[in-house]
């Protein structure tokens, strides 16, 4: 698995998940917050399986 996200990207996913989470513990207690599971996993690790599919990645590249 090679990281295909930007750093801006991975953050956004984080705090998305994060968000979703929060409706399951803190807010209407809606079984539907699981989802944040997704984005959150994708954005801590940086890796996201559609992107690979599709042939995109938005991390930047290194310079060698």
């Amino acid at each position: 698995m090679v990281c295909n996200m930007h750093p801006i990207e991975r953050v956004v996913r984080s705090l998305i998940g994060v968000g979703l989470l929060a409706i399951v513990f803190l807010g209407p207690k809606s079984p539907w917050g699981w989802i944040g599971i997704i984005p959150l996993a994708t954005g801590l690790s940086g890796y996201c399986p559609p992107y690979q599919w599709l042939g995109i990645n938005t991390a930047k590249a290194r310079k060698e």
